[in-house]
């Protein structure tokens, strides 16, 4: 099938190790080097590495720093800027933009484009590769196929710097024969229950009955896991999109059991999070805070208030109340404040936190 023969024509563009890329344009020298960009800290995690620490250690982002630097003493480890992450990613963005209408931008290294009607859309992602490169001196991965959900697992194809057009028919070739993890959302939870099941496959997922799947897994979530073990996928491309909530967390290089200290970085947290939340002009009506003890319990607690606020002087006193109301009967492993319910039709019980700001201590 070609592409004109789709019904939607959807790209998926990644960012090539998007931080460690930065990195390398600042530090050319670095260039075929192991490099780790992360913090210092007992509990830092591992934000990106070039791939020269992939092949070498199999660290990648979301590792524990300690970790990473075990597998790889010897690395180049670097700590995050992300001011020069968002330079870099405004002009990624405008790119986009120029070249196409309906663009999504879903993180600073990567965003979704739709080229339903676009008379060659792999020439325009060729065009927006060289773009790309050559005002930036960064590359990206592009997939590119009849949904959202096939655009981002094709663009995993071509890792790094690859372009890559797989229709439906095709991925269900590829894949069918992985685990029901290769797709997006399906995590090993989800997937050790599916094993016991008996589906080891995506594509016994796919031939699995869907009224079972409803059945085991509920009405919602077993709907979803038949549609996506056909890889089929109705998810829109919007060009913004609604913002749930905002946090401001922070994990503790060591576990606070103090709540006076406590209480001294929820006003800090609050503090910043009004400050960002005003820039952007949003208003929330729901005010809640984010405790992880030092076993991994993680406790939420959030209140309404009447009239959407951005105001510290509104949102501290709430927080502090249900932080003290809670009084944690355990160190404390992460601290976080949020505020959510920005548009009219407020869901005051929203957990999502999207986008996530995070105020990191030192190290």
């Amino acid at each position: 099938m070609s592409i004109a023969g789709w019904k939607r024509v959807i790209s998926h563009i990644d960012m090539d190790a998007f931080y460690a890329g930065v990195e390398l344009r600042r530090h050319p020298e670095l260039k075929g080097k192991p490099v780790v960009v992360c913090g210092s800290g007992p509990r830092a995690v591992v934000t990106t590495a070039s791939y020269e620490a992939r092949k070498l250690a199999g660290i990648h982002s979301a590792m524990p720093a300690a970790v990473a630097r075990r597998r790889l003493p010897n690395a180049i480890y670097i700590r995050p800027d992300f001011p020069a992450y968002r330079e870099a990613s405004a002009v990624v963005m405008e790119v986009l933009r120029a070249n196409a209408e309906v663009v999504e931008v879903v993180g600073l290294d990567e965003a979704y484009l739709d080229l339903t009607g676009i008379f060659s859309p792999k020439a325009t992602m060729r065009r927006i590769k060289a773009e790309i490169r050559e005002l930036t001196g960064l590359t990206c991965s592009v997939g590119i196929s009849e949904s959202r959900l096939l655009a981002k697992m094709t663009s995993e194809l071509g890792k790094p710097n690859g372009l890559v057009v797989v229709s439906r028919e095709e991925a269900l070739a590829r894949f069918g024969a992985g685990p029901p993890g290769v797709v997006p959302g399906i995590g090993p939870k989800t997937a050790e229950r599916l094993e016991k099941l008996g589906i080891a496959s995506l594509a016994a997922l796919g031939e699995r009955d869907r009224g079972e799947l409803e059945a085991r897994f509920g009405p919602r979530s077993g709907a979803w896991l038949h549609a996506r073990g056909n890889l089929r996928d109705e998810t829109p491309i919007s060009v913004s999109r609604e913002t749930k909530s905002q946090s401001v967390e922070t994990t503790f290089d060591v576990d606070v059991g103090e709540l006076a200290a406590l209480e001294r970085t929820l006003r800090e947290q609050t503090e910043e999070l009004c400050r960002r939340l005003r820039r952007k002009e949003l208003e929330g009506r729901s005010i809640g805070i984010k405790i992880r003890l030092d076993d991994w319990t993680n406790v939420t607690r959030s209140q309404s208030v009447e009239s959407p606020t951005n105001d510290p002087e509104v949102v501290w006193p709430i927080a502090l109340d249900l932080l003290r109301a809670y009084d944690p009967p355990r160190p404390v492993r992460l601290l976080g404040v949020r505020l959510a319910s920005f548009g009219e039709e407020a869901d005051a019980a929203a957990e999502e936190d999207e986008p996530q700001l995070r105020l990191a201590l030192p190290g």
